[in-house]
Parts: structure tokens; sequence; C-alpha cells
């Protein structure tokens, strides 16, 4: 995690000096970005025949975590599979913003200017920068939780224009059962997110929906930048009986240093995905970011093939996760909190540390 952290701010150091265009830089950065992932391992079937043709697929990934390096590596996977192998007959010029939208734009335009065939467009603000530069580049995105109030797309089933992908919606409902499961005698829940991120705000309304259902009370807690995030948490001690996090991408790049704030004041976090369980959460029931990835290549892999991209892309239904959920469990968060969870649970989990 140190370490991703540290290629994040080197990344966004050379945007600021403007050396997107550094090609070979790209590359390193994408291959690195494909070694992080733990389930990275697929065997690329041969090369398919492309009739010399070598496709040029631009990423913009919005930060360095887990969840997103993960749906990359599946991305990459799952072309390779398809007989679309790198540097044999396409080529992938990787871009990451280091979580900072302001980085956005200026990548979207070197994307743009690279000519290439299609963009990938990891997370929300990745694909907002670029819905405001392109209509001629067929784009997809993944881990995007709600394209439709995000302003991306008018309609999940008939996106139109250049834009469809996969969203990374989560099972909300399913989480708050998980939260219930591991502890039943919570009352009062915190729901923190990010005030900027229409995703999050999403998801925080059918959280609510989810607790008040089940007779728990709701309480919002918003930030606006991760430095609010300790002293936010401080405020919940003894308010609270558990924190609930979706996933948001600004608390998700600094889960770290989250999880230690919650543990430090006694509050369980149920997280969004996994990832943010390894870095401290205590547990999730969650969806599979690497096989996101994959199904967003299956997209990719039509637009490729098609003799028309842009209305190929346009006609592409969102496409949902349904299958493949996992619930992760941090057994060292746990045994801080001096909580108990069942062997029912633990037996179906992904445990960290592993």
């Amino acid at each position: 995690m140190k370490t991703r952290k540290i290629l994040a701010l080197i990344l966004a150091l050379a945007m600021t000096l403007c050396v997107f265009a550094a090609c070979s830089k790209n590359a390193d950065n994408g291959k690195e970005a494909t070694e992080a992932g733990a389930d990275a391992s697929a065997e690329p079937a041969n090369a398919k025949d492309t009739d010399g043709k070598v496709f040029k697929i631009g990423v913009m990934q919005f930060g360095e975590f887990d969840a997103l390096i993960n749906a990359y590596n599946g991305f990459k996977d799952g072309l390779a599979e398809a007989g679309y192998v790198e540097d044999q007959n396409v080529k992938f010029n990787y871009l990451s913003a280091a979580a900072e939208t302001a980085n956005c734009p200026s990548i979207a335009d070197t994307l743009i200017g690279d000519e290439s065939d299609l963009i990938l467009a990891i997370a929300t603000p990745s694909v907002l920068a670029l819905k405001e530069k392109t209509t001629e580049i067929p784009v997809l995105f993944t881990a995007v939780t709600d394209p439709v109030a995000s302003g991306i797309i008018e309609s999940e089933e008939t996106p139109g224009g250049n834009i469809s992908g996969t969203s990374d919606m989560n099972p909300v409902k399913e989480q708050i059962d998980l939260l219930i499961d591991v502890l039943p005698e919570a009352k009062t829940v915190a729901v923190m997110y990010c005030s900027s991120e229409s995703n999050s705000a999403a998801q925080y309304e059918l959280a609510k929906a989810a607790l008040e259902e089940k007779g728990l009370t709701c309480v919002q807690k918003t930030i606006s930048a991760i430095d609010e995030a300790k002293s936010a948490i401080e405020s919940l001690k003894g308010q609270v009986d558990a924190l609930y996090i979706p996933t948001d991408n600004t608390l998700a790049d600094a889960m770290t240093l989250v999880a230690d704030a919650a543990k430090e004041n006694g509050i369980p976090t149920i997280c969004g995905e996994s990832g943010m369980v390894a870095d401290g959460g205590l547990a999730t029931y969650g969806i599979d970011y690497y096989v996101l990835g994959k199904q967003t290549a299956e997209m990719a892999v039509k637009v490729l093939e098609s003799e028309n991209p842009l209305e190929t892309v346009g006609s592409l239904q969102v496409v949902h996760q349904t299958e493949g959920n996992e619930i992760a469990v941090n057994t060292e968060t746990a045994e801080a909190l001096n909580i108990t969870i069942s062997e029912d649970i633990l037996s179906k989990a992904k445990k960290f540390p592993e």
C-alpha cells in the first residue's frame, strides 16, 4: 500500500510538470499496476489476427487503490484471453490521476491526443472528464456506481453517445445485513462519505433505507476532504455503535488512516469493498473488481471488433455484477476491537491479513 501511495505522489508531480506523454513511463506504470493485483495471473490466448493493426487503448485510472487496480488487471487479462495481447496487437497508454480530480482533464487531453481507439475510464471522475472532452472516441467505464445519477449517461439500458461500461453498485442491503450479523447489538450506525462524490451519496440513501428497515438509527457523516476524516470519526465516539463506509474514492484512498482512527475510537467499520478491509476495515460483503474489469473487457472486444465502434458502444447496456460477491474480514481489526466473529461467517470469508 505504501508503495502505491509513493507511486501516486510521483505521478501527481509528473502531471504537474506536464510530462504525461512520456510513453515508456506510462507503460511501466501500467505494468506495475498489473503486477499489484492478487488475481492478475490469467494466461493470455494466442494473439488475434488483426490484419497488422495495433489497437491503442488509453487508460485513465483515478487512484492507486486496490479496487481500481484490480479492475484494471481484470480488464487487461480479459482482453488477453480474447486474443488482444499487449505489445502484439494492442498497446495501453496508462495514466493515473493520483486520486486528484484536478488531474483528470489534462489526462483526458493526453489520451485523446494519442488518438486512442478506445479509452478505459476507471472511476467516476475519470469518465466525467472524458465526457467533457470527446464524443468521437469510444469510452468504457468501470468502477462507477451510478452512471445515470452522476450525469454520465441518460439510461443504463440505452446509453447512446460514446460511453457505456460496468457499474460497481454495491450490494448495500446485504452489507447492512452483514453489519447486523457481525454486530448484533448495534443500534446506531453512522454512514460516512465524501460530500462531493455523487456515487457515495447514492449509496448513503440505500444504506439509510436498509438501516431504518431493520429498525436501526442512521447518522449521516460527510467530509469534504480526507484531512477531515480523523476528526469526523473522533466526533462519533460514544455516539454510534458502528460505521459504514461505501465505495467512496476519497476514503478508500486513505483507508489505512481512516481504519486506524476508527480503531482508536472503538468504532467497528463495515466497508464497501475488500480492499478497504485489507487496509484495516472490519468486514464487507462486496463485489470482485477483478471480475468487473473482465466484464468491461468483454464489452471492449465488441467495440474493437465492430465496423462502427461509436454506434456499438452507445448500444451496449451497462453491466452490473450479479455473481462472485464475497465476504472479507480483517481478523486483526476484529481482535483489536475485541469483536468475536462467528465461525459461520469466517468459514465463508476471505481473511486479512492474508
